[in-house]
């Protein structure tokens, strides 16, 4: 019977560490997808201030053509004279 007990416990251990195992890998799994999540969102961050920084700069010419044009063209109403043929 003690051997019976000795062949149980064993199985018991081989489980535990079979279990022990499966968690450890599902463990490093999640801690590799969160790393890459992490990666793709600093990655991300990076491109998009960027790209609205561009954005930015560009808005900024059209701001300041529009500001030109606006004076031309109040320059223009208030002197028609200037544009006469």
């Amino acid at each position: 019977m003690a051997r019976a007990g000795g062949i149980t416990n064993s199985v018991n251990v081989g489980i535990a560490v079979q279990a022990d195992w499966e968690n450890r890998e599902f463990v490093s799994h999640i801690s590799l997808n969160v790393r890459r999540l992490f990666d793709f969102l600093v990655q991300f961050e990076a491109t998009t201030k960027s790209k609205l920084a561009s954005l930015n700069e560009k808005l900024d010419t059209l701001e300041r053509r529009l500001e030109l044009l606006e004076v031309q063209v109040g320059t223009a109403s208030a002197n028609p004279s200037l544009f006469a043929t």
